[in-house]
């Protein structure tokens, strides 16, 4: 870890520090986040072990439909839904700009189609900007008059070119 090579994350002062009035800063490997559960055992993690850094849980589902990986929108932000692996353990997931994540269909969706959030990127993207999102420019096609890519064909010998001409 203190290699200069090592990529870290940053990490949460616990709650002795600051009591005590002082910050130190932690630094865990790249890939890992702290795991603050327990205040008395500093320690960083895998993500994936760290199933509070959402605020968010599952519905309660059947064995069955929890093999599906239901998906649910992000209460706070359209943008993002959670997958829940299993049907238990949330993943949190985005759509690209410019898109919802619609709760009915369970799928990403352009934001003006789903109603709860048509205006989510009202004052972070123009209409302008939007409807370039969902319209992007159609290349223009090639010339029929264009040269083909194509290896050029081997000329007709002509014996060939006679017996057409006949």
């Amino acid at each position: 870890m203190t290699s200069s090579s090592t990529k870290t994350r940053k990490f949460a002062p616990t709650q002795d520090w600051l009591r005590a009035g002082q910050i130190k800063e932690k630094l865990c490997p790249d890939g890992m986040v702290f795991n603050d559960y327990n205040p008395d055992d500093e320690k960083c993690d895998l993500p994936f072990n760290i199933n509070y850094i959402f605020d968010f849980d599952c519905p309660a589902v059947n064995e069955t439909f929890g093999l599906t990986h239901p998906r649910y929108a992000d209460p706070e932000d359209c943008q993002f839904f959670y997958v829940c692996i299993n049907g238990n353990t949330p993943r949190r997931s985005g759509c690209k700009l410019g898109q919802a994540f619609d709760d009915v269909s369970k799928k990403c969706e352009w934001a003006r189609k789903v109603p709860e959030c048509k205006d989510w990127y009202n004052g972070r993207l123009t209409d302008a900007e939007l409807e370039a999102l969902e319209n992007p420019p159609v290349a223009k096609p090639k010339p029929s008059g264009a040269p083909s890519r194509r290896k050029p064909q081997r000329p007709k010998s002509k014996q060939v070119e006679e017996d057409v001409e006949k």
